[in-house]
């Protein structure tokens, strides 16, 4: 197994993990764990896509990707707003 294979193991299963503890809730979309968990899981699919000419599977993985990124900017700002407030 290449290390790109790995890599885009790695990512699959970190979605996975992701996609399992929020649906059992031990995890929050609206705490950072999950959507960090899908930035690295979407970045890992990237770059083994990116080997594969895989390329519907790269678009996917990059917008998955920048989703998660706007949701951790989202409650970043939002905890940074909320504490200006108290």
């Amino acid at each position: 197994m290449t290390l790109i294979s790995l890599i885009g193991w790695l990512g699959a299963i970190l979605f996975i993990i992701a996609y399992f503890l929020l649906s059992t809730g031990k995890l929050s979309a609206k705490r950072p764990t999950y959507h960090l968990l899908n930035v690295i899981g979407g970045i890992c699919l990237v770059v083994n896509a990116s080997k594969l000419d895989d390329f519907p599977n790269i678009v996917v993985n990059i917008v998955w990707a920048l989703i998660a990124l706007f949701a951790l900017y989202r409650i970043i700002w939002n905890s940074k707003k909320n504490s200006e407030v108290e």
